[in-house]
């Protein structure tokens, strides 16, 4: 195994010296796996609780998009602050605390009472998922400096990723029969034992060596993280209120809003000493591949397939049944996780597998596919996600398609985000390449709960989908085209 890319000292040393520990890549990798799936297993699991939580927090239509939206607002908002305090002061202790309090939040949030307390816990459990996954690649990146090693363990991260998808739906549908709060508990005590093993087990780490001992260590860009966080919330809330009418002028107002605080964010950024993201990496053509990949795997596949279960879902009565009123296939909700689990579970085979592919195939272009399989597979649910319970043997060929296509993103996000930055801002590429796959996500949500609500349908939703796959695509060959030359 590949040692630390600090570790100077390439000789044995004398019997009987005392040697400082060296690293375990192995169980770096294990640990972070196991922590990356249990914070996507809470992202997921409100996709089959939904209409539980809807019912118990008499949450109405409008706002129940934000019980989906809480967890990836947090996480798109604070990556970027994780992945530099992860560089800064420490992947390892950033890794490990943001893996405790996913434990605590998770737990807690079994506790809420209201649609308002459930969706603060749920935005904590987004910054904790944050320090989390940044941590955790940049403790990869550590472990395995680069070649096929590298492949290899950002290939098990990225099926770690499509295992928590998957999972997280099918433990809340299975739980659900007995108490939609129990998910979360279940899910709350998980994190507390990987913490628990990952303090035991992970060697402290030698982030930003040349501020060690330093008394000025950069302070967080809570600035940035503000602007960005106020320009989130100003798009989701117009995506969430052009359900009712997209040419509304409070629809119109939020959406300048967003783009004033967006652009107010990159001034911030321009000119911060500690910015959370080096603009000039945008110059890059493989960082800016890595950016747009996981914007529009947000925005094409996450939005999308986050509320596929809840679309499977619909068509029943009651109050809080389904947030898509009278549409959907009106299946249970651990039918409509099995189900999901097709999705997710081919996604999860194929990353695992995808470090086999040949080497000449480089990430944009794998990226590239994933989109295209994504975008067919999509356009193959045309007409099925309405239909009765029994017509379920029509989703099949489109979600073994798409899933693949998702498969392929997860494995080479990963790969690409800390290949395409200098190693030592390892943490902030993974930050930024998950700030961007989830504020892809939340408002791929928004909108294709919009979409899917407006009177068409979900054949509506699934075009847009397809149509931003494409485009994804697109990007990616091209960017992929110039790194080349």
């Amino acid at each position: 195994m590949p040692q630390l890319a600090s570790t100077d000292h390439t000789s044995a040393p004398p019997h009987g010296a005392r040697s400082r520990p060296g690293p375990r890549p192995r169980a770096a990798l294990a640990v972070t796996a196991a922590a990356t799936a249990v914070a996507l297993m809470n992202y997921t699991a409100p996709m089959l609780t939904l209409p539980d939580m809807a019912a118990a927090f008499s949450t109405p239509a409008s706002a129940q998009a934000w019980l989906l939206n809480g967890t990836p607002l947090g996480l798109a908002v604070l990556l970027l602050v994780a992945g530099s305090l992860a560089d800064a002061h420490g992947r390892r202790r950033i890794f490990l605390l943001g893996t405790l309090a996913l434990g605590l939040t998770t737990a807690l949030g079994a506790f809420a009472g209201s649609t308002a307390t459930f969706t603060a816990a749920r935005i904590a459990q987004g910054a904790a998922s944050a320090a989390v996954l940044a941590g955790s690649l940049g403790l990869l990146a550590q472990a395995y400096p680069a070649g096929r090693d590298r492949i290899r363990a950002t290939g098990v991260w990225g099926a770690s990723v499509s295992a928590g998808i998957a999972l997280g739906p099918l433990l809340a549908g299975a739980l659900s029969l007995a108490d939609w709060r129990l998910a979360y508990g279940v899910l709350g005590a998980a994190a507390l034992v990987i913490a628990a093993v990952g303090a035991r087990t992970l060697r402290a780490d030698e982030a930003a060596p040349e501020r060690a001992g330093s008394p000025h260590r950069p302070r967080p860009d809570i600035a940035g993280a503000t602007a960005l966080g106020l320009a989130l919330a100003a798009l989701l809330t117009a995506l969430t209120l052009g359900r009712d009418g997209w040419l509304r002028p409070q629809v119109g107002l939020l959406l300048l809003a967003s783009l004033a605080l967006t652009a107010l964010f990159v001034l911030v950024e321009h000119r911060s000493r500690t910015p959370m993201v080096d603009l000039a990496l945008l110059r890059r053509p493989a960082f800016l591949a890595s950016t747009l990949g996981a914007l529009f795997t947000g925005l094409a596949v996450i939005g999308l397939f986050s509320v596929v279960p809840a679309l499977l879902q619909g068509g029943g009565s009651g109050a809080g049944k389904s947030p898509l009123g009278g549409s959907g296939a009106g299946m249970s909700p651990l039918g409509a996780a099995w189900l999901f689990v097709l999705w997710s579970g081919t996604a999860f085979v194929v990353a695992l597998q995808a470090r086999r592919l040949p080497a000449r195939l480089s990430a944009p272009y794998q990226l590239a596919l994933g989109f295209v399989l994504s975008a067919a597979g999509v356009l193959a649910l045309l007409g099925s996600l309405e239909g009765p319970a029994g017509s379920w043997p029509r989703l099949l060929p489109g979600l073994l398609v798409a899933g693949a296509g998702s498969g392929l993103l997860n494995a080479a996000l990963p790969r690409l985000a800390v290949d395409s930055v200098p190693p030592e801002r390892a943490a902030m590429g993974s930050g930024a390449n998950n700030t961007a796959r989830y504020i892809g996500s939340s408002a791929g949500v928004a909108l294709t709960l919009a979409l899917a609500t407006s009177g068409t349908g979900p054949d509506t939703a699934v075009l847009v989908s397809a149509a931003l796959a494409l485009t994804g695509a697109g990007l990616t060959l091209a960017l992929g085209r110039q790194r080349r030359r």
